[in-house]
C-alpha cells in the first residue's frame, strides 16, 4: 500500500485539507444507553436550566459548572456571543450526525477530521466530579465505544482521539491498548495533570503510558482547557465591565497561552529524550507563539547549564520540538505567511475548531488563502494535508 504522500496529486491543484481539531456533540443518551443500569442516577446527564433556559450537561455534583450544549456548537449561529442554540435539537446537525458532517467536510474538501469531546473536558477531568472510580472510567471506555461507532460509517475520514482516564495509569494503558484496537489515531491526556493532583509530566509515574503509546505509535494530544479551568473571570463585575464577549476573549487567549506553559513543561521534563519516537500536539493553542517560546527555551537551557545537570539532554529543547511536537492553527494568518522560517514546516497543522465558538466557519477557505495565498503547492500540501496524514496514517482521497 503506498504511503499518503506517495499517492497524492502532484498538481498545485491539490486542494484537499486534514482538519485536525473539531468536536462533536454527544447526544444526551450516550451514558444512559452504554452504562449499566446501576450507574443510571449517578451518570452525566442533560437538564434544562430554569434560570438561562439553556440544556447543560451535568457531571457530578457540580451542576453549575456543567456544560452547556448550545455554547459548544454555535457554528452558524445568526446571533452573537453569548447567544447560542437553546438546547440539543438546536444546534447544527453536523455537530452530531455522522452524515451530516460528511457533508459539510465535502462541502469544503475537507477529506478528514480529527474529533474530539465535549462532555468530558478536554483531558476528561470533567469526569473527576463523578468521584467514583469505577463510574469515572466506565464514562471513559462509553463515550470511547460511541466515538469508534460514530466514525464507522467513513473511519477512513475520522481521525478518532481516544479519551484517557488520566488518574489511573494502568487502566489507561489498557484503554490505549483497547482503542488502538478499535481503530483510533490518538491520544487525549491533560498536559497539565498536576492541576488535578495528579504528578507533573516529568514524573515516572507516567511511563508507563508513555511507553505505551509509543509501541502503538499514537500521538498524545494536548487539547486547551484541559488543566485547571475554574471560569473565575466570568463574574458579574467583570462581565459588566468587559461584557461577555471580552470575557470570553481573554478566557479564550488564556488557554492559548496556557498550553505554551504545558509546551515548556514538556521540553524541560526529560519525556521526549527518553522516548524519542513519542509524538505530542498541542491543539487549538496556534503557533505564532512558538518562536518566542522555542527561543526562550533554547536561552534559558544554555543558562541554566541544563544539559549538565540533566544528562539525557542531548540537544536543545528547539531541536526536541522540531522533531516530536506539533502545533495547530486556524484563524492565524500572519504567522503562515511570515513566520514559517522560525517555526519546523513539517511540525504545523491547521484546523477549525468546529463547531466552538471561536471555531472557523463559513470563512475556513478565505482563511487558508489568507495565510498560505503566497505559499508554494509543496508547502500549503505539507501543512493543509501531509503532516497530519503522515502523523496519523491517513491515507490520501481516491484520484
Amino acid at each position: 500500500m503506498s504511503t499518503p504522500q506517495a499517492s497524492h496529486d502532484q498538481s498545485p491543484t491539490y486542494d484537499w485539507v486534514i482538519d485536525n481539531d473539531t468536536h462533536i456533540s454527544e447526544p444526551p443518551d450516550l451514558f444512559s444507553s452504554r452504562l449499566p443500569k446501576k450507574w443510571h442516577d449517578k451518570a452525566p446527564r442533560v437538564v434544562r436550566n430554569e434560570e438561562s433556559g439553556f440544556e447543560m450537561w451535568v457531571v457530578g455534583e457540580q451542576s453549575q459548572a456543567g456544560l452547556t450544549i448550545g455554547h459548544t456548537a454555535v457554528a452558524g449561529w445568526p446571533e452573537p456571543f453569548p447567544a447560542a442554540p437553546s438546547g440539543f435539537d438546536e444546534i447544527p446537525k453536523a455537530a452530531h450526525d455522522v452524515h451530516a458532517r460528511l457533508e459539510y467536510m465535502d462541502s469544503l474538501r475537507i477529506w478528514a477530521m480529527a474529533v474530539y469531546p465535549n462532555v468530558g473536558g478536554f483531558g476528561s477531568q470533567a469526569f473527576l466530579n463523578l468521584a467514583e472510580p469505577e463510574l469515572m472510567l466506565a464514562c471513559v471506555r462509553a463515550y470511547n465505544d460511541f466515538l469508534t461507532d460514530w466514525c464507522e460509517p467513513a473511519r477512513e475520514r475520522f481521525i478518532a482521539i481516544a479519551a484517557m482516564p488520566f488518574w489511573d495509569v494502568e487502566a489507561s494503558v489498557k484503554e490505549i491498548e483497547r482503542t488502538a484496537k478499535a481503530g483510533h489515531k490518538g491520544v487525549l491526556f491533560s498536559g497539565a495533570p498536576q492541576d488535578h493532583g495528579m504528578p507533573s509530566l516529568a514524573s515516572p509515574h507516567w511511563n508507563p503510558l508513555w511507553e505505551c503509546a509509543q509501541a502503538h505509535d499514537l500521538p498524545i494530544s494536548f487539547h486547551i482547557g484541559s488543566g485547571e479551568f475554574t471560569g473565575s473571570d466570568w463574574t458579574p463585575e467583570r462581565i459588566k465591565l468587559y461584557g461577555p464577549g471580552g470575557i470570553n476573549a481573554q478566557t479564550s487567549i488564556g488557554l492559548f497561552l496556557e498550553n505554551g506553559r504545558q509546551i515548556v513543561d514538556l521540553l524541560f521534563s526529560g519525556v521526549l529524550p527518553r522516548y524519542p519516537d513519542l509524538k505530542f500536539v498541542s491543539v487549538e493553542s496556534g503557533i505564532g507563539f512558538i518562536p518566542f517560546l522555542l527561543e526562550a527555551a533554547d536561552h534559558t537551557f544554555a543558562y541554566g547549564q541544563v544539559a549538565a545537570q540533566r544528562p539525557e539532554f542531548k540537544m536543545k529543547p528547539s531541536e526536541y520540538f522540531a522533531r516530536q511536537v506539533y502545533g495547530c492553527y486556524w484563524f492565524e494568518e500572519y504567522a503562515p505567511a511570515h513566520m514559517l522560517d522560525k517555526i519546523p514546516a513539517d511540525n504545523i497543522l491547521f484546523e477549525t475548531d468546529y463547531p466552538h465558538p471561536v471555531c472557523l466557519y463559513g470563512d475556513v477557505r478565505e482563511k487558508i488563502e489568507a495565510g498560505l495565498g503566497d505559499a508554494s503547492p509543496e508547502l500549503r500540501r505539507k501543512l493543509l494535508f501531509d503532516n497530519a496524514a503522515k502523523l496519523y496514517k491517513v491515507e490520501a482521497p481516491p484520484a
